[in-house]
């Protein structure tokens, strides 16, 4: 089905009276598929923002350090690990920003800084020690068929005996959908290079937050019965596209990795759009709204306030997410 029939068949699912959103969308929409597949790409950069700003530097750099891998993957896997938080320990006794258990820091950790001592807990040793294992691990698995990148996450997860004995990734489920999660979720911390496809549920999302116009504002709010049916920013936003079939996280800084990240000229509605104070680190989002198409957005703003149209170009304007699926998926429960 083409674009242009895809997006008559979905508004028209959604209904009639849905005033000027709905013309946004339909004129949006169709212009996008027309425009779908720009320029072609380079070397992978980092999205703005997507890493952290003391830790970026560092990501693009050793991200780079061989061709299993890019900053993007790498960023992802940081993300997937800790949630870019240094001080990070799990039950498994897992360790700081990249998760190093202990007898795998002690094989495989490297004084990335060159400072004489390799700590675990620094992340200017385990961001290089992290790139370094896993090209250690694609070295292992040169020689097995299939894409290099996958066969080293898989061995990342099950281990290179396994890639090696079954020529590629192995059948194992876990070790499957862990290479799907990283392969998936680097597109929300790569700087696009073509166009970004437009969401399919993007109408119905936009529909659904129309429809809570007027709502009050309540911290904490998703929505419930108890809670009045009010909503606070990420709680309308998550049941927006829950009303969809996507289930995003409950937080905006989360939501923000559920898909690649559209420029400010590329916005469509249905787009996530986000707000902070630091421009530089997504994990100090505050603020999110739904985008419908010239230059306003649907969001609940404050307490005192009401689910309402704002403008999104404000000097705290972060940048936006285009919801994928796939994307939301890939997102881990916890961070």
């Amino acid at each position: 089905m083409t674009v242009r029939k895809a997006w008559i068949v979905a508004i028209a699912a959604v209904g009639t009276g849905l005033g000027f959103v709905m013309v946004l969308v339909v004129g949006v929409y169709l212009v996008a598929g027309n425009l779908a597949g720009g320029a072609a790409g380079g070397a992978v950069t980092l999205a703005k923002g997507a890493v952290p700003a003391a830790y970026q530097t560092l990501v693009q750099k050793w991200g780079n350090l061989c061709s299993a891998i890019n900053p993007a993957l790498l960023a992802a896997q940081l993300y997937q690990e800790s949630g870019f938080n240094p001080t990070a320990q799990s039950p498994a006794a897992a360790q700081g920003i990249a998760q190093f258990i202990p007898g795998t820091w002690a094989t495989h950790g490297i004084d990335g800084d060159g400072d004489g001592d390799r700590d675990v807990w620094d992340p200017n040793d385990a961001i290089p020690s992290a790139a370094s294992y896993d090209c250690e691990l694609a070295s292992y698995v040169k020689d097995a068929p299939g894409d290099p990148t996958h066969n080293m996450l898989a061995a990342y997860n099950a281990g290179a005996y396994a890639v090696i004995k079954y020529g590629g990734v192995p059948p194992y489920k876990e070790t499957q959908n862990y290479v799907k999660t990283i392969t998936t979720l680097q597109a929300s911390f790569a700087a696009p290079v073509t166009r970004v496809d437009p969401s399919k549920q993007a109408a119905a999302a936009i529909s659904y937050a129309q429809e809570k116009l007027g709502t009050p504002y309540l911290w904490g709010g998703n929505g419930t019965a108890d809670q009045g049916g009010r909503f606070d920013c990420s709680g309308l936003t998550k049941a927006a596209y829950e009303s969809v079939g996507v289930t995003l996280p409950r937080v905006a800084n989360d939501q923000y990795n559920a898909g690649p990240h559209p420029a400010r000229e590329e916005l469509l509605p249905g787009d996530l759009v986000f707000f902070s104070d630091d421009l530089t680190d997504s994990r100090a989002i505050r603020h999110v709204g739904i985008y419908v198409g010239g230059g306003y957005m649907i969001d609940a703003p404050r307490p005192g306030a009401v689910i309402r149209f704002d403008p999104v170009d404000t000097p705290d304007y972060f940048g936006a997410t285009r919801v994928t699926e796939d994307g939301a998926k890939a997102l881990p429960t916890t961070v």
